[in-house]
């Protein structure tokens, strides 16, 4: 709660929460050559995050692997709470049952996504659902964010978000619908949301700017590896904080519409992710950390 609140729409949220993607596997595989995560150690870490004031959570049905769906853990996690954390989903790429990806689905499929994930997470309706474009094969998003918007006028949705846009779908989703949240690749080192006035375009509409791999930057699913970045060890010892904090502080520092959604298996990260929330950088830190890396991304 050190970081502050942001409204997704009418629902108040800490602006530290929780990115599900890792409680089926390492990463967007699933991770299907590795042991699955014990699922009571999951669910553990999911009480745990809430218990500490996180009431925003990432999840997609395409989380999943072999022998763990994030949304089922996050079902079996919250079922005492749901009504006080706000559950956030993501539809337009799939997986069949084997975990092979899918093409982008058709506007009339999303329907059958929304409701998948209402199945999986036991809801009646889904707090945000993001329409993800699945790359370059989306180049307008009018036509799948309008079918959502149906569903959200059917009342299986409250809010809308974006999830891997450029400014231009921002714009052309808000003619269709409210967008309360665009969700993207940024962080320390990987800032094409800077350099396309993505990030400051939300701020200025009011819509949250919601970042992942803001800790992992450039390794996106791998898991955390040392800290390469000279600039960012010296401003964690001066704190007696992570490298990851440090980066995660960073991120938050961008604006007050800015959330952080880092993901964890590991009890200790975790506490230290949210703790993140209270490391305030001095203004020489900001521009320390803020100025390009020599040769860097």
């Amino acid at each position: 709660m050190a970081a502050g609140t942001w409204k997704l729409g009418d629902q108040e949220i800490n602006r530290i929460g929780y990115g599900a993607m890792r409680l089926a596997g390492n990463g967007m595989a699933g991770n299907s050559d590795g042991p699955p995560i014990d699922r009571d150690h999951a669910v553990r870490l999911l009480r745990r995050a809430v218990d500490q004031g996180v009431n925003h959570i990432d999840t997609a049905a395409f989380y999943f692997s072999p022998l763990r769906s994030a949304n089922e853990l996050i079902n079996r996690a919250l079922s005492s709470c749901r009504d006080d954390v706000v559950v956030v989903t993501k539809v337009g790429p799939g997986r069949d049952p084997s975990g092979e990806w899918q093409a982008m689905a058709r506007p009339d499929q999303l329907r059958g996504q929304v409701e998948e994930n209402l199945r999986q997470l036991g809801r009646d309706h889904l707090d945000v659902v993001n329409l993800r474009r699945n790359g370059p094969d989306t180049h307008s998003v009018a036509e799948h964010f309008g079918a959502l918007a149906e569903l959200r006028e059917a009342g299986l949705i409250r809010h809308l978000g974006l999830s891997n846009v450029r400014p231009e779908h921002v714009v052309e989703a808000r003619a269709v619908a409210p967008v309360v949240c665009v969700q993207n690749s940024y962080g320390l080192d990987w800032r094409r949301a800077d350099e396309s006035g993505l990030v400051d375009l939300c701020g200025e509409l009011g819509i949250a700017f919601v970042p992942f791999f803001a800790v992992s930057g450039l390794r996106r699913e791998a898991a955390a590896g040392q800290e390469r970045d000279d600039r960012v060890r010296a401003v964690a010892r001066a704190h007696a904080a992570t490298p990851a904090q440090v980066r995660l502080a960073w991120t938050l520092r961008r604006g007050s519409h800015v959330l952080a959604i880092p993901g964890t298996t590991d009890p200790a990260h975790l506490d230290e992710n949210i703790a993140a929330g209270a490391l305030r950088l001095t203004p020489e830190e900001w521009e320390l950390l803020g100025a390009p890396v020599a040769d860097g991304p």
